[in-house]
């Protein structure tokens, strides 16, 4: 086994060792380059204190004292420096002086860190065995001879065992965020959890009612982005910590479903995760396939195999932004994840839906939306057990949206736009304007050759002559006529299929 180290860590190396201090590789870049795994990031313990480090590198790559090549904002000891590398993982290299920490008395944080005077003693304070190695960067080249290895982590990376360093109960307790991360380095690394730590996590799995919403966030998109994603979901559920991230999911584990389905909801929701893992599909598409049904059990009526399931997708949407606020996912995610949860619900069948409906498909989905609307199908239908995950109709599907593609299937794509609309009509800002801009996109989604201002300009007066009771209730007919893709053409769909 060896293994060449970057030019950018061995110079930063030959600085320290040069000013009379030590230089360790440790961490997640270590174990990453042991088992033939490009390093997402790179790790130096060092004896070095964090102002020591800072002199050292003030100027380091050209840089000056003004616009130093340290960055040093934290409490334990860790100082980036900036290497000018055109390697991403490589850019800002993070030295942290050997450490042993106090009390965890949050369960989240140190009481006080105190810097220590041996690698051996940094090592102990980490988390799992495999991310307890060091080498010693005075050498050039990786080799089991020049690592330091107290506790063995190096036989568990070869069986593929994750393992606590030492007392598991007493490290999970240190930070009981651990807890989330032995899930995710099992499913990133493919490795077993130990039996000894798997226990403590059992036991310790409540700690995390005490880590904050945004650290437990952090740790689940890790997770979900790993080759392993469903199995990690399933793993969280066997030792008890999926109740505390996203207990909405247990609800479908004894879930049964209809006759067109032979997994229970929480089965179906994992397998679908797997494909667009598998698929390499973005992570608003793995949330979103993960969720989609989410609220099939709060909507189930009946059992075996004619129960129904009316609305689950509008329920599920709602359980979805839920769910993502409450672990502090940005605004964006929270929308698109929950518009592709109420969404994936829709029907197509070849000669049934005309261009119409198609347009009015887009303009409620959205096109930006329409791949990734067809992804978390595909998930849907691979989750369900079919063959198939890319039909005929899908495909036909595809055809006609890009048919109509360039047809207006929004108010911004009228010729005539809602300033116009008051002048023309001498009509102030109101709901008013609404309701005959809607009606007048409904007349252009059914015939886009009417998108002409002549015809829309007419067309607006003659509705600015009703009264208000007749314009809303044709703008409520325009509104429920927007949703023929999904509604009226459906029914013979959702008596098939059992949903609404």
């Amino acid at each position: 086994m060896k293994t060449k180290i970057p030019n950018e860590i061995e110079n930063i190396a030959h600085i320290l060792t040069d000013a009379g201090f030590e230089a360790h590789l440790v961490g997640g870049s270590l174990r990453d380059m042991l088992l033939g795994v490009s390093p997402k990031d790179w790790d130096i313990a060092t004896n070095a204190k964090p102002e020591e480090v800072q002199g050292l590198f003030a100027t380091y790559g050209g840089r000056t004292v003004e616009d130093p090549a340290t960055v040093y904002e934290n409490s334990f000891g860790t100082v980036g420096i900036k290497t000018e590398s055109e390697d991403e993982a490589l850019k800002i290299v993070e030295v942290t002086t050997y450490r042993i920490e106090g009390k965890y008395t949050d369960k989240r944080h140190p009481d006080e860190v105190t810097f220590a005077k041996t690698i051996e003693e940094d090592l102990s304070r980490r988390d799992f065995t495999v991310n307890a190695i060091a080498f010693n960067l005075s050498n050039h080249t990786i080799t089991k001879s020049h690592l330091v290895d107290p506790f063995n982590g190096m036989d568990d990376l070869q069986k593929k065992l994750l393992r606590t360093v030492g007392d598991a109960n007493k490290r999970f307790e240190e930070d009981a965020l651990r807890l989330m991360r032995a899930v995710r380095f099992s499913a990133q690394l493919g490795f077993e959890i130990e039996q000894v730590t798997k226990h403590a996590i059992r036991e310790n799995a409540g700690l995390l009612e005490m880590i904050a919403k945004e650290r437990i966030r952090d740790e689940f998109s890790k997770l979900i982005v790993t080759p392993n994603a469903a199995m990690g979901v399933v793993a969280m559920e066997e030792l008890g910590l999926l109740k505390f991230v996203i207990p909405e999911l247990r609800e479908g584990i004894a879930c049964g479903q209809n006759k067109h389905h032979i997994y229970t909801v929480f089965d179906h929701n994992v397998r679908a995760l797997n494909y667009s893992v598998e698929k390499n599909y973005s992570f608003e598409v793995r949330l979103a396939s993960l969720l989609h049904d989410v609220g099939k059990p709060r909507t189930k009526g009946g059992d075996g195999p004619d129960s129904t399931f009316y609305n689950h997708e509008v329920v599920g949407a709602k359980m979805t932004t839920k769910i993502l606020d409450r672990l502090r996912f940005s605004k964006e995610i929270i929308e698109i994840v929950s518009h592709l949860v109420r969404c994936h619900l829709f029907y197509y069948n070849v000669g049934e839906v005309t261009e119409a409906g198609v347009r009015r498909f887009l303009s409620r989905v959205g096109p930006e939306n329409v791949d990734d609307l067809l992804k978390v199908r595909e998930a849907d239908r691979i989750g369900s057990g079919v063959p198939k995950a890319f039909p005929y109709k899908l495909r036909h599907l595809l055809f006609m949206i890009d048919k109509v593609k360039n047809d207006p299937i929004s108010p911004k794509m009228l010729k005539l736009n809602g300033n116009e609309l008051m002048e023309i009509l001498n009509i102030p800002p109101s709901r008013k304007v609404g309701y005959i801009l809607g009606i007048l996109l409904e007349d252009v989604i059914q015939d886009p050759t009417n998108n002409e201002k002549e015809y829309l300009i007419a067309r607006a007066r003659e509705l600015n002559l009703l009264n208000d009771v007749e314009l809303v209730s044709m703008a409520e007919r325009a509104s429920e006529h927007k949703d023929e893709f999904e509604a009226g053409i459906e029914d013979e769909m959702k008596k098939k299929y059992f949903v609404k």
